[in-house]
């Protein structure tokens, strides 16, 4: 059985075996053992109520119950931007217009921006190619709606995702190559790779202090302006379904987009509802597949089960209360999967 946990520190060397598997390009987890291990204890800093906001992240694993591997991550950070500056990209327009001659051009630009500091940021999204089957995927993007939906008041009122953009197997990104390039002088693996080992002071340093022009660049790199990775195109997906949106914004280093919500506003985090436990020896498979969690801040975990939204209750077999941390009678928080089963 698939579920979700926080991470631990056993789960170091299997995250260095994810990250390896990353092909580059999703900076926050870089094949670094140092900094890897440093956010597992950021994280468990943070379940202990250790840090500040500013400073607080946390990061789930998916486990595999036969095996006992973490064969996914993902995280939440709690207000980016407060300690360190979260930068990315506004698309914009300037007009540049002459009524003597007749002529009004509008022209898009890119523009350095920090409108999301103090927004929570969903983040680090990787699934272990080898279980991309069956709802693995949901079940790891997802999860986290529903901590946030039972701990609400620790996070914020907006919430971001940053999406990998577009670049080829070798780590070549026509982004970075039109505009990075130009101002960092360095491949943008390595940019990747200091900013994802937390080394971000270059990024005020040398960003551009005034608006690019997109007309300028590459047509290889405007073409991937808000666009995603191959690989990432799922999970752009599953956040659009939940009621996300791009706004304009992109990453600076290869133009994917970033999407956002009010956390209020996620279908996951406004439709989920608590189901009383029955023990069964045979919960109804006819039922509808949803997202089901307990309530434990320190033992959080997440399943998909069948589960009838409506009934007031959910029946879960022994081995499932087991790993949930459930008894009888206790309440577990669901939601539907997906927006299309519409039976709440």
């Amino acid at each position: 059985m698939m579920f979700i946990r926080p991470v631990e520190r056993d789960d170091l060397a299997q995250l260095m075996y994810l990250a390896g598997k990353t092909g580059g390009g999703l900076t926050s987890l870089p094949v670094d053992s140092d900094t890897l291990s440093a956010r597992i204890e950021r994280s468990l800093m943070t379940w202990q109520g250790k840090l500040p906001r500013a400073e607080q992240g946390y990061v789930f694993v998916l486990a595999d119950g036969d095996t006992g591997k973490a064969v996914g991550i993902c995280a939440i950070e709690v207000a980016v931007g407060l300690q360190d500056p979260w930068y990315n990209f506004r698309v914009g327009t300037q007009v540049h217009a002459s009524k003597e001659l007749n002529v009004y051009n509008m022209l898009p630009t890119l523009s350095l921006s920090n409108d999301h500091t103090g927004s929570s940021e969903l983040c680090t999204l990787f699934l272990d190619p080898d279980y991309r089957n069956g709802k693995n995927g949901y079940l790891l993007s997802k999860s986290r709606f529903l901590f946030i939906a039972a701990f609400r008041d620790r996070f914020m009122q907006k919430i971001v995702a940053e999406m990998r953009g577009v670049s080829d197997e070798n780590g070549h990104s026509p982004f970075w190559d039109s505009v990075g390039s130009r101002f960092f002088s360095m491949s943008f693996s390595d940019a990747d790779y200091l900013s994802g080992t937390g080394q971000k002071a270059f990024i005020a340093e040398l960003m551009p202090k005034h608006p690019l022009y997109i007309d300028y660049l590459s047509p290889e790199a405007r073409a991937v302006i808000g666009e995603v990775h191959p690989q990432t195109a799922p999970a752009r997906a599953v956040l659009e379904a939940e009621g996300f949106r791009f706004q304009n914004y992109v990453d600076i280093f290869d133009g994917g987009p970033t999407l956002e919500c009010d956390i209020d506003r996620v279908r996951a985090i406004r439709k989920s509802r608590e189901l009383v436990v029955e023990l069964s020896e045979q919960p109804d498979q006819t039922l509808p597949l949803c997202l089901v969690a307990n309530q434990h801040y320190q033992q959080f975990r997440v399943m998909l089960l069948p589960a009838n939204m409506q009934s007031g209750t959910i029946a879960v077999t022994a081995a499932q209360a087991e790993i949930l941390h459930c008894r009888a009678g206790e309440n577990l928080r669901v939601v539907t999967l997906c927006r299309e089963e519409k039976t709440a």
